[in-house]
């Protein structure tokens, strides 16, 4: 749980692709605790900061929360014997299509995996 929560971590793993990173993450992991991810661009060119509101912290269970644009997002941690399996859900925005967003919120879960197998 600690890379999934810890702003150390978290910077090591936010973001899409390799192009882009995550220089600044703070996160107050409590039911109305605040989390803020900075997400950037390597070159510069664009940045947004991800951030919102826990509604439900279950620790090494399960985290739901609101975004700052009202969406929510809700994370599930089943204990799998060694492994562990992440299902996040989240609203969609009206900006982008489905698959753009799915195929975003995925390469975060890939990241997240590739970097917590690789820290063990």
């Amino acid at each position: 749980m600690k890379f999934w929560t810890e702003p150390q971590h978290i910077k090591k793993w936010s973001y899409a692709s390799d192009d882009w990173h995550a220089p600044n993450a703070e996160n107050d992991l409590k039911v109305g605790g605040r989390f803020l991810t900075r997400m950037e661009a390597k070159d510069g060119s664009f940045g947004f900061d991800f951030g919102g509101v826990y509604d439900d912290v279950r620790i090494n269970e399960f985290i739901s929360y609101t975004l700052d644009d009202g969406r929510k997002v809700t994370i599930s941690f089943i204990n799998q014997e060694n492994d562990t399996k992440v299902i996040e859900t989240f609203e969609a925005e009206a900006t982008n299509s489905i698959e753009m967003q799915e195929a975003g919120w995925q390469a975060f879960l890939d990241n997240f995996k590739k970097y917590s197998e690789t820290s063990n």
